[in-house]
């Protein structure tokens, strides 16, 4: 099998290794056995989880292993997902189809009753990389989908893992993590109103950097993979902090307090992360969250041991909520 280099930022040095330092340890994790429980592992090599519900469904998007395909799998239940037939959403038929080297961390959502899919294309050039839209043209999630292309950011950095915020009053909001400027000294979180769900509609605004220290191991400091959860009217943005390279890469939470979601005052970060790692689960981070009978769970991927790189499982876990709304992740399993 095509074990595809792990790199984020293949001309970079990410401290404290080399990227090729890096990919060594990914290679060699990758040859040895995982560490921890491999009881709640849903697939033994993987990134980025995605998956949503609907209508009784599971469905599971993602890359093909040579990074050069968009899969979408359905199934029912969460122990079908390592076996469910993924199929090909694009590259397809309809719209145009940009030179790229891989794609990264795709995601399929639901919106106003269609499909879309955001993700970014990286295309071996450090600093270009950007996000990009599909539409599904039916209503079938496995269906064909028109390339609707990039999201055009008045401030055009940048940028990667896309998702979207819809609001109570039907305003749409994106999420990424980008650049401040032309050179990656940190990913921070940006936020943009957005006039439909392929066309942004305002300049970004920054309401997360790296500023403890625990989101600063590694370097680059890193914030990234926001992701949307909500629960009666409250609104979180669960990200990932600290290079992803380190068995310290983690998850953070931002709390929406009301008020102009623009406005950097609107958030509130919490001073700890709220899933990080354990004696034998390490780096876990970039999580997407799912329902199943009434039964909250965070699917995740976490390095397949200390010191793997860029080696991955996925993961999952059931969670409960505090007594003031916010979610409790507990500790990764």
């Amino acid at each position: 099998m095509h074990i595809p280099d792990d790199h984020i930022y293949q001309e970079a040095q990410l401290a404290p290794m080399t990227v090729a330092e890096i990919n060594e340890l990914t290679q060699r994790a990758r040859a040895l056995s995982p560490s921890g429980d491999q009881t709640h592992v849903l697939v033994p090599d993987g990134e980025d989880p995605w998956v949503i519900s609907h209508e009784g469904q599971l469905y599971y998007c993602t890359v093909d292993r040579l990074k050069q395909k968009i899969m979408v799998g359905k199934f029912a239940s969460l122990a079908e997902m390592a076996s469910a037939e993924l199929v090909q959403v694009w590259p397809g038929t309809q719209g145009t189809t940009p030179d790229f080297v891989e794609i990264w961390a795709p995601e399929l959502q639901l919106i106003n009753g269609q499909w879309y899919v955001y993700f970014a294309l990286y295309n071996a050039k450090n600093g270009e990389e950007r996000l990009y839209t599909l539409q599904g043209t039916s209503a079938d999630p496995l269906g064909e989908y028109e390339f609707k292309g990039k999201l055009e950011i008045p401030t055009d950095r940048w940028a990667i893992d896309g998702t979207v915020l819809p609001m109570d009053d039907g305003q749409l909001y994106f999420l990424w993590s980008g650049w401040e400027r032309f050179t990656n000294t940190s990913q921070n979180i940006y936020i943009a109103r957005m006039s439909n769900p392929w066309t942004i509609a305002s300049d970004r605004v920054c309401i997360s950097r790296p500023e403890y220290n625990w989101e600063k191991h590694g370097y680059p400091h890193v914030n990234e993979g926001p992701q949307v959860l909500t629960r009666n009217g409250r609104i979180f943005i669960i990200y990932s902090a600290s290079g992803s390279w380190t068995d310290d890469y983690c998850l953070g939470q931002l709390t929406y307090l009301g008020g102009d979601a623009l406005d950097p005052a609107s958030w509130r970060k919490e001073p700890q992360p709220v899933f990080s790692k354990t004696d034998t689960i390490f780096g876990p981070g970039h999580a997407s969250f799912v329902q199943i009978e009434e039964q909250d769970y965070i699917i995740y991927h976490a390095a397949r041991s200390s010191k793997a790189g860029w080696a991955r499982q996925i993961r999952v876990k059931p969670f409960t909520w505090n007594e003031d709304g916010s979610p409790n992740f507990g500790e990764p399993c």
